[in-house]
C-alpha cells in the first residue's frame, strides 16, 4: 500500500493505492488539507514500521529499519512463533490474511506446536495444515 497525492488545480488530494490482483486500486481519502486525513496518512506512515513494542521478537537484527514488505515472511514467521495476541493483530492490519495462513502452513521457521494453534485460530482445515494427530 502506498499514498498517493494528487494535485488538481491548487488542491491536493490523497489516495490510498493497493493492489487488488493485477489492478491497481486507489481509494480516495479526501482533501490532503484535512486535520482528519492528515491523521490517516500519519497512522498509515507509522504501520510501515515495527512498532518499539514488539522489537524484542527481532531480536537478531535491527526493527527499525526492517522492511515490513520485503521482509513479510520473515516478520509474519517471528510473530507466529514467538508473539502473542497483540502482535499478531499488528500484523493482520498489515498483511491479507490469506498471505498469514499461508505463511502459517508452509512456514519452515515456526513449530508444529504454533502452527497447530495458528492453524486453529485461523479457521484453517488441519488437513491442509499438515497438522493432525
Amino acid at each position: 500500500m502506498s499514498v498517493v497525492i494528487k494535485t488538481v488545480g491548487s488542491r491536493k488530494y490523497a489516495y490510498l493505492a493497493y493492489r487488488s490482483g493485477k489492478k491497481v486500486v486507489q481509494k480516495y481519502l479526501g482533501a490532503a488539507s484535512s486535520p482528519a486525513v492528515a491523521a490517516k496518512l500519519k497512522k498509515l506512515e507509522a504501520e510501515k514500521k515495527v512498532p518499539k513494542r514488539f522489537y524484542f521478537l527481532f531480536w537478531d537484527v535491527e526493527p527499525a529499519e526492517l522492511n515490513l514488505q520485503r521482509y513479510a515472511r520473515y516478520i509474519i514467521e517471528r510473530v507466529l512463533e514467538a508473539g502473542g495476541l497483540d502482535a499478531f493483530l499488528w500484523i493482520q492490519n498489515i498483511y491479507p490474511t490469506n498471505l498469514i495462513a499461508e505463511i502459517c502452513l508452509t512456514g519452515r521457521k515456526i513449530s508444529r506446536k504454533s502452527k497447530n494453534f495458528w492453524s486453529i485460530w485461523l479457521n484453517l482445515e488441519q488437513e491442509e495444515s499438515g497438522c493432525a494427530s
